[in-house]
């Protein structure tokens, strides 16, 4: 019996790769703070470049599956390539992260709450693969197209590491994270959990390079980012927190607005 080789598009597997070496990158970073706390040099730095490294993984998961979208190139090959890529990138590297900073103090429960998230992060994209593929009909594929069930792993891996860049620039100067570092454990166990909640939250996929905005609305959105820009230590964390409290407001709210925060909208009218 033959087997066909899966084909591989060249832009949108791009994408994963660049979130793939984002995710071992900042691996090796918290594996270079590790050596250096144990020879009692200076780590914060290396905090940085990790935590710089798992917002970029951020961005190409972002960028990976609206490429593919675009050119109606998703396929079995780049879903499986970007679960491998969002396991190293969204689940090994914040889990490793929250270890070397706080976990470590706490001996084997700290093994014990790492892996947690850890395993949690991988059932849920196994189990996201799975319905994927499970998915029977065009109105039940645009069904789950719009909302995922539970938090994705790639904003519950942003949120750590933006919570954690905000300590760290709350603690500017010192050689380690203050008394906040001890809300990082709580965290990883409440996201663990809501990965795999029935929380429902929209996966923006209405949102693409067609989509269209008035004057006002586009100069909103341009200062918000600039805003976030100048305002890097803590502002995405912000982003990343109101996404989370999104999915519980979000079924008490109308649907026209829902559909207007959630592009749903602009979606069906292209």
């Amino acid at each position: 019996m033959s087997s066909q080789e899966p084909k591989i598009y060249l832009l949108p597997n791009l994408m994963t790769a660049g979130n793939l070496f984002c995710g071992f990158a900042a691996v090796l970073k918290i594996i270079e703070a590790s050596l250096l706390s144990a020879a009692g040099e200076p780590v914060v730095m290396r905090y940085y470049v990790a935590i710089s490294f798992i917002l970029g993984a951020c961005l190409f998961d972002l960028l990976d599956g609206r490429l593919a979208r675009l050119g109606g190139h998703e396929s079995p090959f780049g879903r499986e390539f970007d679960s491998l890529a969002d396991m190293v990138s969204f689940g090994l590297a914040p889990a490793l992260l929250v270890y070397q900073i706080v976990l470590q103090d706490f001996h084997r429960t700290g093994w014990i709450i790492a892996f947690v998230y850890l395993l949690c992060g991988a059932l849920r994209l196994a189990r996201f693969n799975c319905l994927s593929q499970n998915i029977r009909g065009r109105e039940e594929a645009e069904e789950c197209s719009r909302e995922f069930s539970g938090f994705p792993i790639p904003a519950a891996a942003g949120l750590i590491a933006s919570l954690t860049l905000m300590m760290l620039s709350l603690d500017e100067g010192q050689r380690t994270i203050g008394r906040w570092k001890f809300a990082l454990p709580a965290v990883l166990l409440f996201l663990s959990f809501m990965m795999f909640s029935r929380v429902k939250y929209p996966s923006f996929k209405g949102l693409n390079w067609g989509s269209q905005r008035s004057i006002p609305r586009f100069l909103i959105i341009i200062l918000i980012l600039i805003f976030a820009a100048m305002n890097y230590e803590w502002m995405p964390s912000v982003l990343f927190i109101t996404f989370l409290l999104y999915g519980f407001v979000r079924p008490f709210l109308s649907k026209p607005l829902r559909d207007e925060i959630e592009e749903e909208e602009t979606e069906r009218q292209e």
